[in-house]
C-alpha cells in the first residue's frame, strides 16, 4: 500500500512540479558545466534535477561533516544558484497549497528547500535507506 501512495505522490509531483523544477536545475546545471572550475556545481545540480523530478520514497541525508571545499562550495552555489532555486520551490509550494490534495507536496516541496541551497555534502539515498541508516539493528 505504501509503494502505491508513493507511487500515486510522485505522478502528482511530477505533474504539478517535478518536470519544471527538475529543468530548472538541469538548466543550471548545464550553465556550470561551461567553466571546468564549475563542473562540480553543475553535477550537484544535476543531481538534485534527479531527485525533485521523482522525490518521494527518497531522502537527503548528510554524508558526515562537510570539509572545507564543501563548505566553500556550498557559499558559493548559494549566492549564485541556491537563492533563485529556492524562490523557486517556495513559489511551487504557494500554488500547490492552494488545494486539500496539494498541502502534502507543498510541503514535501519546502522541504527540499535545504539541499537546494546547500547541495555539498548531501546524498540522495531510498527512504528505507535512510531509514537503515539512522536505526542500525543489532546485530
Amino acid at each position: 500500500m505504501r509503494a502505491i501512495i508513493t507511487l500515486v505522490l510522485n505522478i502528482i509531483w511530477f505533474l504539478t512540479a517535478g518536470l519544471p523544477l527538475a529543468l530548472a536545475y538541469a538548466i543550471a546545471g548545464v550553465v556550470a558545466c561551461i567553466l571546468v572550475v564549475t563542473i562540480p556545481f553543475g553535477l550537484a545540480s544535476f543531481r538534485i534535477a534527479g531527485f525533485v523530478l521523482w522525490p518521494f520514497g527518497r531522502e537527503v541525508v548528510d554524508r558526515g561533516r562537510p570539509g572545507a571545499m564543501s563548505t566553500l562550495g556550498n557559499v558559493v552555489w548559494f549566492l549564485v544558484a541556491g537563492v533563485w532555486l529556492a524562490l523557486g520551490h517556495v513559489a511551487t509550494a504557494l500554488a500547490q497549497a492552494v488545494t486539500i490534495i496539494g498541502i502534502p507536496l507543498a510541503w514535501a516541496n519546502l522541504k527540499l528547500i535545504p539541499v537546494t541551497c546547500f547541495p555539498f555534502g548531501k546524498e540522495v539515498v531510498s527512504s528505507s535507506s535512510a531509514s537503515a541508516r539512522m536505526f542500525p539493528t543489532a546485530g
